[in-house]
C-alpha cells in the first residue's frame, strides 16, 4: 500500500503569481503559467533551495540559520479567501495583496491539509505541502494601498484561512485553469500521549 493515496479531491488553478522583490513589496504579480523547478520559480523572491530561518522555527534554530526552503510557494484557496474578505468586510481579497503564488478552487478545508500532502498537476509537477501559512501583518501595507484602512484587519480575519506553504518535489509547468489532484498521507492521526 502506498504511503500517499489519492484523496479523490480535484481543484482548479484560479490564479498564479510571484513576488519579484519582497524587500520592496510583498505584492505579487499575476502570471498565466509558472515553471516549478527544484529551487522554486525563477525570479520569485520565495525561491531557493535554502532560506534563512525566521520566527516560525525559533524553537529549532536561531534566527537567520540556513535551512531547507519549504516555503517556495504560498498557496490559498478561493473559498478561504472569500471568508477572509467577508471577515474584513470587503467584497474580495486580491491574491496579489498577500504575496500569493497560487490560488486553488474546489479543495475543501484547504488551509488544514495534512503536512506532506501532495498537489499534482497535468505536467507532472508536484508540490509537497509543508505547513499552514499562519497569518502575519506583512500584507497590511499592500492591502492599505488598494483598500485604505483595511490592512490592520487582515491578520485576525485570516486566522485558520491563510493557506499553506509548499516546495517543489517534481519539476514541471503549472498553468491557470489546470486541474490539480490532491494526495494525502495514508496514516492515522498522531495520538498525543
Amino acid at each position: 500500500m502506498p504511503a500517499l493515496v489519492s484523496s479523490q479531491h480535484r481543484g482548479t488553478i484560479n490564479w498564479l503569481g510571484g513576488v519579484p522583490d519582497r524587500q520592496f513589496s510583498l505584492r505579487a504579480t499575476g502570471a498565466d503559467a509558472l515553471m516549478a523547478t527544484f529551487p522554486g520559480v525563477a525570479d520569485d523572491s520565495h525561491s531557493g533551495l535554502t532560506r534563512q530561518s525566521c520566527s516560525r522555527v525559533t524553537a529549532l534554530y536561531p534566527l537567520a540559520t540556513d535551512i531547507r526552503n519549504t516555503r517556495q510557494f504560498s498557496i490559498l484557496s478561493v473559498e478561504d479567501m472569500d471568508k477572509i474578505a467577508q471577515n474584513m468586510g470587503l467584497n474580495s481579497v486580491d491574491p496579489a495583496w498577500l504575496g500569493a503564488s497560487m490560488v486553488v478552487k474546489g479543495i475543501p478545508d484547504f488551509t488544514h491539509l495534512p503536512p506532506s500532502s501532495r498537489l499534482q498537476f497535468p505536467s507532472g509537477a508536484t508540490l509537497t505541502i509543508d505547513l499552514e501559512n499562519r497569518p502575519c501583518n506583512l500584507p497590511a501595507k499592500v492591502i492599505d494601498e488598494d483598500a485604505p484602512g483595511n490592512g490592520k484587519a487582515f491578520k485576525a480575519a485570516a486566522k485558520d484561512l491563510r493557506g499553506v506553504t509548499a516546495w517543489v518535489e517534481r519539476e514541471g509547468t503549472i498553468r491557470v485553469g489546470d486541474t490539480v489532484r490532491l494526495f494525502v498521507p495514508d496514516q492515522r492521526a498522531w495520538a498525543r500521549a
